[in-house]
Parts: structure tokens; C-alpha cells; sequence
């Protein structure tokens, strides 16, 4: 898209200059992110990526040039002198995904750097900074640590699965004589890990590392203990099972996670670093010189919940004592054979204390706990108990009439009692439970550390005498991701709704995106396809994205298929053949790419999956009949018949689209024509297979169906289309059917074609099926279907949460022009009753923020521009009406009922008399 430059912007910047002077300073760079990231440990990119943004600078600031220089110590850097990596002058715009370029980086190492940039006239800011990126290690033969393991097996039936397991502790202990530097920790603990130096933990990191596919993938963290680090030191490990030693209960009675994923007892391969003053450097690794113990965590498992015996708790583990009981020796272990690789999204963490609301006696040890929200993570509790008394924790979403805790729609997969069966050893009803033994002291804490659920309600049982609600507390769990928006309106049920899902969102995010936290926990790819851009406005996903890229990658079938879920648990639901999905969650892999090349300017992901895409394309071609598909999962809950094989074939069409976008941003000339033509073969096959001639009604005309061929721009009779959806609309008395990909459709149809107030309408509904309905019958997070769920789907579920684009693409108007927002456009479009509406996104870019609001007679807009972009600003206005931009009186050009605006960065104030008409 054009930069957007007018004589109007030009004019106020004159009348800017003169009242300020000439000369502002260069706005320096700011937030620097190496890899997305800001001053990153352990990264392994061989040619790491830059970007940044910029210190308040004159309004209408473009980048002409910048300079990068890198060093190998801070003095040099601190001197303004590079001396492994001077880019010297380097004439670019961009500020976003700037390469390296200088010669080849030594694993273990960290790299300082600073920027400086030069605006249009070509005057040079400061330079930034000191920012610093460190390398960990960038070939597989720089690890020297081994995978350590207590040398256990595991047991030869199913049904022993269920028994009492202790897990292990590691420790080792060493001293320092020298004087140090630093010290950073790599480690990885199959399935999950806690660490410990010298009695303290390690980070704040819970449920390490994320799940990956591990015969092809594992992740490790990279943490700073320069602080931890005594002259006499204990360095331990407590281990859980996580996803790697699940038990083999069938997911929905058919699938073991062990049949389809490498598997094992846990293990750990950690190195500690430890640089001295005299440039030395010792490293600590796990070998079969440490030591292991049986601890206290006798049952875990990320589903069922965990069990935890504090009369087995080994005192001062992680400490340089004598130790009371006979540590044995440690066996180096196989480990799973993936390639360790730095855990770069964002780690989980505990993000907020949740406080009760309300708690019920159920019985003479038996308490019923309202937490008051919905949401992932576990419960802490502080209890007083004799030795050997058990308090259990039983979790669910919701209660039944009379008050008992309904588990229905947390079980695991489903399997309950005289339904769905786990096979030998499994519970007949897989609820979420944990439960802690006391060891009789005082007051005594406690929360699980290697599982999680999804729950609002905790039913306690085994309690001593009364139980407060200073007793327990809920610890909500999620990967930390960066906040990137904000979005608030005057309607209240809206800002209520987006409250709502926020909670949804964060309740799954536990390093892959699930569809819900307590009865799957799997990264589904429709989900992410409904969802990915709701969730990008919401949060800084690059990495978190880039990572289910990568395991979608992972898992990739020997024929070229994609499969349904990754990391791949099995499921293959109306699937094409060698274990791969349904079209529409195949979708995920290439769509993710182009929302992170969309939204954050990432070829490089684009380049590193090409040959995979390549050959997931070459597999579905195969599988097409006529360019054709005929069976797909679809459109998921659509209350409606669903459009089944025109789904799935719009699907289709979707890749091949994509595949020209692809094989164009990679200059392949031939890929990107041959996709094109095969694109053109899949919708002129939809169109004669699926469009009844004459009528635009596309397979069963439901709102699905129009939905579907309205948003994929494929019938040649698209206003008669578009006014059989309204009708479909109209026949449901203006509420919506759809299911998981026409609800996210229908903001894009409906907003390109100026639909605001149908949209709002349908948007707003009090009643069922609609977000509103959800609210007013109590939802704390959405739920999985539009109809209540009280014994089978989710009450936490993101797919729905859609609606966060319409948030901020429409009632904001916040939207990309093009170049990862390098270009912008505002468009707000104010509609129903709203009389306001404010919020931001911040962009890889800097942020970006809108705020109208309608009151006596005037309509009023802020918007903020960040430096180095340009902007076309929509202004909702009459026909010949005048535009006042910071209070001087223009006339714009006008089009479709708006007063069009031209400019650079800077902030920008606009008022014109209110519509009393509709906004269209």
C-alpha cells in the first residue's frame, strides 16, 4: 500500500515547526527487542533480529537510516565502539526485523549492542541505550550435560499406572574458590521441573518446560543465578511427569497420548555456567556423579491432578547439610531424543492471586469454595492438620441446584461414569482432584506444582473444624503474555464481555493454545484459525505463535499432512489419511504464518516452513477430488445444519491463497503462479458444485454457508449473497446460528459491506444464542457452545472470542494498512447506542491508540500515530460538513460517509458535527 502523505499533514506540520523551532532532537530508539524479546538469555539464532521504537520525536518523524554496532564486553559498547559487528550507515526505513549481519556469534556469549537512527533530513539521534542479546548453545555438540534419570521404569500394565509414584529429587553440590562474574543456569526436566540453588527455587516459572512434540523438539530455560551462587552450594531438581510419563488413560475412550508421543520416566539435563574474574568459566552439568531421592509428590498427572505426602518431604534437599536419609547415585538415561531448543514464548507463570467469594459447609470435613471467576491454574491452601490427615481438592466450573460440585464438564476427555471408558486402571469419572497430606506442624502451605485445572469451584473435604476464607486461594496460571491492548466502549455488557474473555484467553495459554483448561488442554487448530487475530490485538503473540508454527511443523505426517492438534495426542477427527486433520485445522499451520507476517513483519517464518507447507499442499492436492473435499469437522457448533463438504473445500481454497501470498513474499515467481491457477480451479469448482444459480445461495444457504462464500470472495452473485445471509439473519430474528469459523467471519462480512447497526444488533442480543446471553446467565468465561453447557462441553472455551477483532478493527477502527502497521488505518465506525468508544493497540511498530466519543451534537476523535508510520485517518462526517483537526478548520476529500485525513505520526484531535443518521 502507498505511504499515505497529504498536503493537509503538511500544512499543520509548518504551522507545528514554526510554534516549536526547528531542530527537535532525533527521537532515539526505545524498546529494542532482540528476537521479539528485550535482552534475551539463551537464544540460538544464528542471525538474530531486531527492532525497535522511538523516544517521543517531532510529529511526521520517518526513519531515513540507522546504525547498529555490536560488541563482545560493555566497555567497548559503553565507548560507542563495536568491535565485533559496525553495520556503519545503512540506508532503510524500517525499524522492525533489522538483521545482523556481522560475523558468525560464539554460543555461550553476550552480545552488547546500541542503535542510533537518522530521520528524512538525515540529522542522527543519540544513541540508544545499552541493550545486550546471549547466545546459548548454536550446535548440539557445544552441551556437554547428559540426561539424568533415577533409573526407574515404568510399569508393564496399564492399570499400575495408578499407583503411588514417587518423583525424584536431583541434587549436586559444589563450591566456588574464585571470584564471580555471572552464572546462568540451562536447564530442561522431563515433563516438568522445578529448580532449586541452595534452598531457594529458581525464577518464577511454573510448568517448565512447554509441552512440544519431544522426539523432534525439547525446550530448556536459560536463567541469571549470578545471586544465588555461595561459596559452599547445593544445586537440585524436583521432577514431575507433565506430558511426558502421562498415564494411559484413552482420550474419549480411543486415544493414548503414549501410542502417538515419545515418552519416559522424568529425567533432567541442566548446565550451569559459572563465569570467574579471571575469564575462566566452570560448568556444572548433570551426570551420573549426582545424587537422587524419592520425594514428596506421589501422584501427578496433568489431567487427574496431584498428590502430595508431606510426611515424605526431605528437609533442607536443596541445601549445602548433611543429609539425613542415603541419596543414591543417578543414571544417565536415553531422554527424548529431540533437539534441545530455547524456550523462547513466554513462560508460564502465576499471574494473579484469586480470592474466594464465598465458601458452604457441605458436610462435617466437607467445604464448598466459590472462588467467583472462572479461570486455569490450582488452589493454595493454609491448613492445620495432625499428621497423616489427607485434604482433598476437588475442581469443577459450576455447582448443580442443590449446591454439589459439578465436575461434567472439566472430566477428562469425557470419560465418565457409565459413558466413556479410560481403560484399565482409569476412574470411572476423571474428574480434577488433588490432595495434600499433612505432616503435622503448624500452619502448613501448600498448591501442586505439576498440573493445572479449570475451575471456579473447589469442593474440600478431609477439613479440621471450620474453614475461612483466608484459608484458601486461588493461583491463576498462564503464559505470561505481554499485554499489547486495551479496549473500553459505553456500553457496559461489551466492556464486561471483553473482561470475560480476557479470563478466557489466559485460561489457555499453557504454552500451547488449548480449547479449554480442564477437560482437553490440547492445541487444537480450528481454535487458533477463529481466534489467532483476536488474540494478537490482545497480547504480544509472536513467539507464542511462532512456537505452535514450529510444533504443527513437529508433527507433520510422513505423507505431508497436517494434523489436527499440536503437539499431536492421536485425534483425527474426519481427517484426510495418515493421521492428518480436517481442512479446517490443517489451516492453522500456514495461517499462523501469515498473522505473524501480517501482524509483525516475520518473513523468516514464512522461509523456514515453506518446504513444509510445500509439502503439505503437494498432500492435499493428492486428497482432492475434482478440486474438491467433501468431509471436514466445520463449522463447529453452528446451530444450524453445518455446510460440511463446502466448508471443507473453502478450506482448501484458503491454503491455496495463501501458497500465492507464500511463494510471492518469497520471490518464487512459478510457485506463486501455479498456486494462483490452482486457487482459481478450487473456487470455480465451489461455484459450480455449491452455488444455486441465480439466487446466490451457496450448499444449504444457512448463515454458515453465506458466511463462508461471502468471506472467501467466491460467488460471482455477491450482492444477491449477501442479501440471502441478511435474510438468514433476519430469519433468526437478527440473532446469529454460526459456529466456530463463520462467527469470526461474519465481523469481516458484515463490516465490509457497512452492515454496522445489523452488526451491533446481532452483537448485542440479550438473549440465546449470543454473547449476552452468556453473561446474563452467569458466564464468568465463554462458554464452548451457545446454549448453557452443564454436563458435557466446556464453560471455558476462546473460539467465541472472535468478537475481540470487531472490537478493536471496527468499533476502534484500529486496523492494519499494510507493512505490519507501517501503514494505518482508523476507521471507527460508532453504531447502536454507543456514544464512545477508546482504547489502543500496540503494534510491533509502538502504539497506536483511538478514542471518539459523541456528545452534544459534536463527534469528537483523538488518534496517536507512532513515529515512522503514516496513517489514513476515517472521520465519521455529513456530506460538505467541516472537518476541525486540532482545531483548525479543513476540508477533506469525502468518501462513503467519511471526511478522510493523511498523515505521519504524531497525535491528532478531530471534531465535526454528530451523525443523526446511521453510521454506514
Amino acid at each position: 500500500m502507498q505511504k499515505f502523505h497529504s498536503f493537509f499533514y503538511t500544512f499543520l506540520c509548518s504551522i507545528f515547526i514554526l510554534q516549536t523551532g526547528a531542530g527537535q532532537q532525533v527521537g532515539r530508539p526505545i524498546a529494542i527487542k532482540t528476537e521479539y524479546l528485550s535482552n534475551p538469555i539463551g537464544i540460538q539464532e544464528d542471525i538474530p533480529r531486531f527492532s525497535w521504537e522511538f523516544e517521543e520525536s517531532e510529529p511526521g518523524f520517518l526513519q531515513s537510516a540507522c546504525e547498529i554496532i555490536v560488541s563482545d564486553n560493555l566497555q567497548d559498547i559503553q565507548n560507542t565502539k563495536g568491535n565485533i559487528w559496525s553495520s556503519g550507515k545503512i540506508q532503510s526505513q524500517e525499524n522492525i526485523q533489522v538483521l545482523y549481519k556481522g560475523p558468525p556469534l560464539k554460543s555461550f556469549t553476550r552480545y552488547q549492542f546500541k542503535i542510533k537512527v537518522y530521520d528524512s533530513n538525515d540529522q542522527p539521534s543519540e544513541w540508544s541505550g545499552v541493550n545486550w542479546f546471549e547466545t546459548s548453545a548454536l550446535q548440539t555438540s557445544d552441551w556437554k550435560a547428559k540426561w539424568i534419570g533415577d533409573g526407574s521404569v515404568n510399569p508393564s500394565s496399564d492399570s499400575a499406572y495408578y499407583q503411588p509414584d514417587r518423583m525424584p529429587l536431583f541434587r549436586t553440590d559444589f563450591s566456588t574458590k574464585k571470584k564471580i562474574n555471572r552464572a546462568v543456569l540451562y536447564a530442561s526436566g522431563m515433563g516438568y521441573y522445578e529448580a532449586y540453588l541452595n534452598g531457594e527455587k529458581i525464577g518464577d516459572r511454573v510448568l517448565d518446560p512447554g509441552f512440544t512434540t519431544y522426539a523432534e523438539e525439547v525446550l530448556f530455560s536459560a536463567y541469571d543465578v549470578t545471586g544465588y551462587i555461595k561459596k559452599d552450594n547445593t544445586l537440585g531438581f524436583m521432577l514431575g511427569n507433565g506430558w511426558w510419563n502421562p498415564l494411559p488413560f484413552k482420550f474419549f475412550g480411543r486415544w493414548d497420548l503414549r501410542d502417538y508421543q515419545q515418552t519416559g520416566r522424568p529425567c533432567v539435563f541442566a548446565e550451569l555456567h559459572i563465569s570467574y574474574g579471571d575469564g575462566s568459566v566452570e560448568k556444572i552439568v548433570t551426570d551420573e556423579k549426582w545424587k537422587y531421592f524419592p520425594g514428596p509428590v506421589v501422584k501427578n498427572n496433568i489431567y487427574l491432578g496431584e498428590t502430595y505426602d508431606a510426611r515424605l518431604e526431605v528437609q533442607d534437599w536443596s541445601r549445602s547439610v548433611k543429609q539425613k536419609v542415603a541419596w543414591k547415585n543417578a543414571e544417565v538415561v536415553e531422554g527424548p531424543s529431540g533437539k534441545l531448543s530455547s524456550q523462547m514464548q513466554p513462560p508460564i507463570r502465576i499471574t494473579q492471586i484469586v480470592k474466594p467469594v464465598k465458601i458452604t459447609r457441605r458436610g462435617a470435613d466437607t467445604f464448598m469454595v466459590d472462588m467467583g471467576q472462572n479461570f486455569a491454574g490450582v488452589a493454595r491452601i493454609h491448613v492445620k492438620g495432625e499428621a497423616g490427615r489427607k485434604i482433598s481438592l476437588r475442581y469443577g466450573e459450576d455447582v448443580f441446584e442443590d449446591g454439589s460440585l459439578n465436575v461434567m464438564t472439566t472430566v477428562a476427555t469425557q470419560i465418565k461414569k457409565g459413558g466413556i471408558k479410560g481403560g484399565p486402571g482409569a476412574p470411572e469419572t476423571a474428574w480434577q482432584e488433588d490432595a495434600y497430606i499433612c505432616k503435622g506442624h503448624a500452619i502448613e502451605t501448600w498448591h501442586p506444582r505439576f498440573t493445572f485445572h479449570g475451575f471456579r469451584y473447589v469442593e474440600v473435604s478431609g477439613w479440621l473444624g471450620d474453614m475461612a476464607l483466608r484459608d484458601i486461594e486461588g493461583l491463576r496460571m498462564n503464559s505470561d503474555l505481554q499485554s499489547t491492548g486495551n479496549f473500553a466502549c459505553s456500553n457496559q455488557q461489551l466492556n464486561k464481555l471483553h473482561e470475560i474473555i480476557q479470563w478466557t484467553f489466559l485460561s489457555n495459554v499453557f504454552s500451547v493454545q488449548s480449547d479449554c483448561p480442564g477437560r482437553e488442554k490440547m492445541g487444537y487448530g480450528g481454535d487458533m484459525v477463529a481466534t489467532a487475530q483476536s488474540f494478537i490485538y490482545n497480547y504480544q503473540m509472536a513467539q507464542f505463535y511462532r512456537k505452535a508454527v514450529s510444533d504443527f511443523s513437529n508433527d507433520q505426517r510422513p505423507e505431508g499432512g497436517i494434523t489436527e492438534i499440536a503437539p499431536f495426542t492421536g485425534i483425527a477427527d474426519r481427517g484426510y489419511g495418515d493421521l492428518s486433520g480436517p481442512l479446517g485445522w490443517q489451516l492453522a499451520f500456514p495461517f499462523l504464518q501469515k498473522q505473524l507476517y501480517d501482524f509483525y513483519g516475520d518473513k523468516k517464518i514464512v522461509e523456514n516452513n515453506y518446504a513444509a507447507f510445500v509439502k503439505q499442499m503437494d498432500f492435499l492436492q493428492s486428497k482432492a477430488v475434482d478440486h474438491l473435499f467433501y468431509w471436514d469437522i466445520s463449522d463447529h457448533e453452528a446451530l444450524d445444519a453445518k455446510p460440511e463438504a463446502f466448508s471443507a473445500s473453502a478450506f482448501y481454497y484458503h491454503h491455496a491463497v495463501l501458497g500465492e501470498f507464500f511463494a510471492s513474499v518469497l520471490d518464487k515467481p512459478a510457485d506463486s503462479a501455479r498456486y494462483h491457477i490452482l486457487a482459481e480451479s478450487i473456487k470455480n469448482a465451489i461455484v459450480r458444485k455449491y452455488l444455486v444459480q441465480q439466487t446466490g445461495r451457496f450448499d444449504n444457504a444457512t448463515q454458515s454457508a453465506q458466511l463462508f462464500a461471502l468471506y472467501y470472495h467466491v460467488s460471482p452473485e455477491d450482492s444477491l449473497s449477501f442479501a440471502r445471509l441478511v435474510d438468514e439473519f433476519h430469519r433468526h430474528d437478527d440473532h446469529l446460528s454460526t459456529g466456530i469459523f463463520s462467527t469470526a467471519m461474519l465481523f469481516n462480512v458484515l463490516g465490509e459491506r457497512s452492515e454496522h447497526e445489523l452488526l451491533y444488533k446481532i452483537a448485542t442480543q440479550p438473549d440465546f444464542p449470543g454473547w449476552l446471553h452468556m453473561l446474563n446467565n452467569g458466564a464468568t468465561t465463554l462458554w464452548e457452545t451457545w446454549a448453557y453447557p452443564e454436563t458435557g462441553p466446556s464453560q471455558n472455551h476462546p473460539m467465541f472470542g472472535s468478537i475481540e477483532e470487531w472490537f478493536y478493527e471496527t468499533l476502534l477502527g484500529i486496523n492494519n494498512g499494510g507493512n505490519a502497521f507501517k501503514d494505518i488505518i482508523i476507521k471507527p465506525q460508532p453504531s447502536g447506542d454507543l456514544t464512545w468508544a477508546k482504547g489502543n493497540y500496540h503494534s510491533i511498530r509502538g502504539n497506536i491508540t483511538s478514542d471518539w466519543r459523541i456528545s452534544d451534537g459534536k463527534f469528537k476523535l483523538t488518534v496517536a500515530v507512532p513515529p515512522n508510520t503514516n496513517a489514513r485517518i476515517f472521520v465519521p462526517a455529513l456530506p460538505g460538513e467541516k472537518i476541525y483537526v486540532d482545531a483548525t478548520s479543513l476540508n477533506l476529500p469525502y468518501e462513503n460517509g467519511y471526511s478522510i485525513f493523511e498523515c505521519g505520526s504524531g497525535t491528532y484531535h478531530f471534531s465535526t458535527r454528530a451523525k443523526t443518521v446511521s453510521y454506514k
